[in-house]
């Protein structure tokens, strides 16, 4: 897949995860679909959970059971095993229960990227608990459910890498999203504590700080009405408008398979020695100066 002028695509390394078992959450669409994608085509055999669904307090459709059963079709026609289900990353014993059943089948398990997430935007005065709440429950407490079940099998082989989605705001703030800061705040440190404790067992724990991508959680009704004050702005719009988030000449909002360059590569041989980073997938919009959006002057 290429992106804009001037990108240019990582090439596919075909043996690089070659008899190994990924599992990758939020992977009906986008991003989460793109990483199932990348290591199935460099050998590995993929297992994908996705709620499918709109979590109650989201601003955008939810994915779909046609589009997860989509994933599954287009591993599938890579040559790879893909086991699927319907799983809320919220719901601890349905997480585990897939998990060990996905190691039931295949036998193993040597990658997982717990890549599902949410964003809604609110500012802080006028956010609801349940709007607190939900962002946190995905966003955190779907990790924890989706690593500790993986762990457990990876500690007794000594051996795993596990990739979690953080976010650009993992270091930074923006405006009326401080429940997402938070959580991805929170992901940061999970990840360099999960680095600090399992890495005795020859486990690897890193994180992606993507910047904006060009998906449904980025490109939506709701977002474009945060960025131009309007819901109706056209695609050509949006992308100049998201070229204001990077330095690298005329990158709009990323390609999904930007962010499963990063994470395939974490995952492989050639990254063996790197735990407990954070990496920035931003085409440079962490070194971009910051500015005031609302000065005041009284």
């Amino acid at each position: 897949m290429s992106g804009p002028a001037g990108a240019v695509d990582a090439p596919f390394e075909p043996g690089r995860h070659a008899g190994k078992v990924a599992l990758v959450s939020g992977a009906a669409r986008g991003q989460g679909r793109e990483i199932a994608l990348r290591l199935a085509r460099e050998g590995a055999d993929i297992a994908v959970f996705d709620l499918c669904a709109a979590p109650e307090t989201s601003q955008y459709p939810g994915a779909t059971r046609e589009e997860l059963d989509e994933t599954v079709r287009l591993v599938e026609a890579e040559g790879r095993r893909c086991v699927a289900d319907v799983v809320d990353a919220r719901d601890h014993a349905a997480v585990s229960g897939f998990v060990d059943d996905v190691v039931e089948r295949t036998g193993r398990l040597d990658m997982v990227c717990a890549n599902a997430g949410l964003v809604t935007w609110v500012p802080f005065l006028e956010l609801t608990p349940a709007q607190w709440s939900e962002v946190m429950d995905i966003n955190v407490t779907g990790v924890f459910n989706t690593v500790q079940p993986a762990l457990r099998h990876m500690v007794e082989r000594r051996s795993g890498s596990i990739v979690i989605t953080s976010s650009c705001n993992a270091v930074e703030p923006g405006l009326s999203i401080g429940h997402y800061t938070t959580s991805k705040h929170a992901v940061l440190g999970l990840t360099k504590n999960l680095a600090l404790e399992f890495g005795p067992s020859n486990i690897r724990v890193n994180t992606v700080m993507p910047s904006t991508v060009n998906t449904v959680m980025g490109h939506n009704s709701t977002n474009l009405k945060w960025i131009f004050g309007r819901d109706d702005a056209t695609e050509e719009e949006y992308l100049a408008a998201t070229r204001q988030w990077h330095v690298l000449r005329n990158q709009p909002a990323l390609p999904p398979p930007a962010i499963a360059d990063v994470v395939s590569w974490l995952c492989g041989s050639d990254a063996r020695y790197i735990t407990g980073a954070a990496i920035p997938v931003d085409a440079g919009h962490l070194v971009l100066p910051g500015f005031n959006h609302e000065p005041l002057f009284d």
